[in-house]
């Protein structure tokens, strides 16, 4: 069975031009995936099989059909699913935490990716899981999954042009001083461990913005927005900044008012990859962050 990934009708800036030049430079169509629809798919002309060296004319439709994918090696767990959002190209999910999102040794079930894909064959739907931004199994919040090779391709496309906007809240320890300012500090694995991060010139370039949206009794509640993607880049930039997150006990936060880092993924923008519409999402704190919003934040506005 075939799925399609690509419909489009030439227009006069696409006259002239190869069929391959206008589905990789104006499509986004890479070229794995281009010789995966030659071999293992078709790509029509006016509903005519068609080489990908062929020239177009304005008026003409191509369509990219490609084989639907080998099945996932993911096994298909059933699972509550918190879908805020959902067409042929892209799932928005709220992750509660707690949650991993894809297999490890440590966690060879139970993840998101599981649950997903129990929901697509559930759905008669073969696909392979392809998480676009992922969160560590104690964030909350929002995250997208790719549904197919094309729409992954131009998310990492946008990741690397710095066009999908992700903000995070956060409540961090201690009083931040600045309303607003920007971390800019390499990012790398720490002496002696596969998992703890921390800043060191010889790391990786990481940039964090954050703005103050409130300071209560010893706390700080933040917005953050990545400019770059590194491993536990919001709460490694915290701590070295001396304001680790609360509840983050692998970065020196406590755990005496909640038992995971406060770090919740709140709102993603992007323009979707097909139809160039903008998209926008917003997902609220979750019950254990807003409690401690109560609890040290006593003056702020409700709703806030």
């Amino acid at each position: 069975m075939q799925e399609e990934l690509i419909r489009f009708t030439a227009d006069e800036i696409d006259a002239g031009q190869t069929v391959r030049d206008v589905l990789q430079k104006r499509y986004g169509v890479s070229r794995r995936l281009l010789i995966r629809a030659k071999f293992k798919g078709t790509i029509t002309r006016n509903g005519v099989l068609v080489f990908v060296n062929e020239k177009l004319q304005a008026g003409d439709e191509v369509a990219v059909m490609v084989e639907e994918e080998t099945e996932e090696t993911v096994a298909p767990e059933e699972m509550p699913l918190c879908i805020r959002y959902e067409d042929d190209d892209l799932l928005v999910i709220a992750k509660p935490a707690g949650l991993v999102v894809h297999p490890t040794g440590n966690h060879p079930s139970g993840t998101l990716a599981n649950g997903v894909i129990a929901y697509w064959k559930k759905r008669g739907e073969a696909r392979r899981f392809r998480a676009v931004n992922r969160l560590d199994k104690d964030t909350s919040g929002l995250m997208i999954v790719a549904k197919n090779q094309w729409a992954h391709e131009q998310f990492s496309r946008m990741q690397q042009e710095r066009t999908l906007q992700r903000f995070y809240q956060a409540i961090a320890e201690g009083i931040v001083a600045s309303d607003a300012g920007t971390i800019d500090s390499p990012i790398g694995l720490a002496e002696n461990s596969f998992i703890t991060r921390q800043t060191r010139p010889d790391g990786q370039s990481a940039v964090t913005h954050y703005r103050v949206l409130a300071r209560g009794e010893g706390m700080t509640l933040l917005e953050l927005k990545l400019e770059t993607g590194r491993t536990h880049q919001i709460r490694v930039h915290m701590q070295s900044v001396g304001h680790p997150l609360a509840g983050d006990d692998l970065y020196l936060g406590g755990r005496e008012h909640i038992g995971r880092q406060a770090l919740h993924a709140a709102r993603l923008s992007f323009v979707h990859p097909r139809s160039n519409e903008p998209m926008e999402f917003a997902e609220p704190l979750p019950a254990d962050m807003q409690q401690l919003l109560r609890t040290f934040f006593p003056e702020r506005p409700a709703g806030s």
